[in-house]
């Protein structure tokens, strides 16, 4: 018995100990994480607001980090540039080269025929709005050295990348240790706990070989009236769901991913290069429909890009016998229902991954959401209005307010009358 105690202690203690350690290591990695998190962006700006600006003006041609699309990559650009020369250049580049200014100079000689356009309606605080934005989603670049690369852009070097990733890494495998830990300890206390406890009483009989127990038991089984029932009710209900179900699904084309006349990447172009969808779906937050894309838009940036890809070729192929790109629609409501972009996009200021799912993760686009009448009857039922700084809502807000303390939701402006989508 002292043996016993001894080992019981010990397991105890080492357990003690080892959850301890894991604890402390884990609040100093969240503490250190949570203070590169926080620096400030080096432009001195808004960087929210400058995501925005980014997102609609200027991601078709330029990443944060250092890759090129159609421009440079801007990571570290207010390192290299300061913000005085930064908001001439993006609000007339063409009068910076003209004034002979050698960086300027460079950039138009590396990237000629190609031209950055001019943004003169951009106020001093949205520039600097956006390199705040760039400094805050790319890593930090090191300080330039005082020498200059060929076409007069100053080397520097990358900084180290975004601590997030590796805090994630750390924190996975810390809890991975910690569960196998665990385990052993319960795997021992389970075999010191059989060495010493007394036998069960009445344990079945082992000599009788397992599969002959097994039909006995199967055979009793079989013979009970009511766990035939049970069985034949169980039956009965699958068969009835999974016929309502497929009664239900008639019409509904989730799932439904057809394959296009070229192969376009979503992943790659609103995700890789966060290109707005905006861009190409002109109508998205003032149309009914956010429209296809016509071949102009591919060309704006195809006209330089990959123009010697198989796929690039099916476009210009198609200008040339001056005929449509005939993409396959994937989402299509009944001509019955009325659905308007702009009034969810714009007004209510719904995201499209709310109905179109993670788009910007798709290499070919899938239909995520069943878009039937009670998905769209549910949505309405639980999502809030966007009442934020629209003086529209400012009376039936404070009408709701006085006969509720719930947020005021689609619901509760007509959202479930029959009329706003059947007409």
């Amino acid at each position: 018995m002292h043996t016993d105690f001894v080992s019981f202690s010990w397991i105890k203690m080492y357990s003690k100990s080892v959850i301890s350690t894991l604890v402390i290591v884990l609040i100093a990695l969240f503490s250190s994480y949570q203070s590169v998190a926080q620096e400030a962006p080096a432009a001195g700006g808004d960087a929210a607001k400058g995501k925005e600006l980014f997102s609609t003006l200027c991601q078709q041609c330029h990443a944060v980090t250092d890759e090129k699309v159609i421009g440079p990559g801007l990571k570290g650009v207010t390192k290299r540039r300061d913000t005085a020369w930064l908001i001439k250049w993006v609000k007339n580049p063409q009068a910076v080269i003209s004034s002979g200014d050698p960086y300027a100079t460079a950039l138009y000689a590396k990237f000629q025929p190609v031209v950055m356009q001019s943004f003169p309606d951009l106020s001093d605080d949205d520039i600097k709005n956006i390199l705040a934005h760039v400094d805050a989603s790319a890593a930090p670049a090191a300080a330039p050295t005082s020498g200059t690369a060929s076409g007069g852009q100053t080397a520097g070097t990358a900084a180290s990348e975004s601590p997030s990733g590796l805090f994630t890494a750390v924190l996975i495998g810390l809890l991975v240790v910690m569960l196998l830990v665990l385990g052993v300890l319960l795997v021992l206390v389970t075999i010191l706990s059989k060495a010493v406890g007394p036998t069960p009483a009445g344990a079945a009989d082992q000599s009788v070989p397992f599969f002959q127990r097994l039909k006995s038991n199967l055979s009793a089984a079989a013979s009970n009236s009511t766990l035939r029932s049970i069985v034949l009710w169980l039956f009965v209900f699958v068969v009835t769901k999974q016929t309502f179900d497929g009664l239900y699904s008639v019409g509904v084309s989730q799932g439904y991913a057809p394959k296009q006349p070229i192969a376009f990447s979503h992943k790659l172009h609103a995700g890789q290069y966060q290109i707005n969808c905006n861009y190409c779906h002109t109508a998205v937050y003032k149309g009914k429909s956010a429209t296809i894309p016509s071949a102009n838009i591919c060309m704006n940036c195809h006209g330089e890009i990959k123009r010697e890809s198989p796929e690039i070729q099916k476009i210009y192929k198609a200008i040339e016998e001056d005929r449509p790109v005939e993409w396959v629609r994937v989402h299509n409501l009944p001509d019955f229902a009325y659905f308007n972009h702009a009034q969810h996009t714009n007004v209510g200021q719904v995201q499209c991954q709310t109905c179109h799912g993670e788009i910007e993760k798709m290499e070919v686009v899938e239909q995520r959401s069943s878009l039937t009448m009670g998905w769209c009857i549910d949505c309405h039922r639980k999502t809030e209005v966007a009442t934020k700084d629209n003086a529209y809502y400012d009376k039936l807000v404070a009408l709701h307010k006085k006969g509720s303390k719930e947020p005021l939701r689609v619901a509760n402006i007509g959202g479930l009358e029959c009329s706003k989508c059947h007409y």
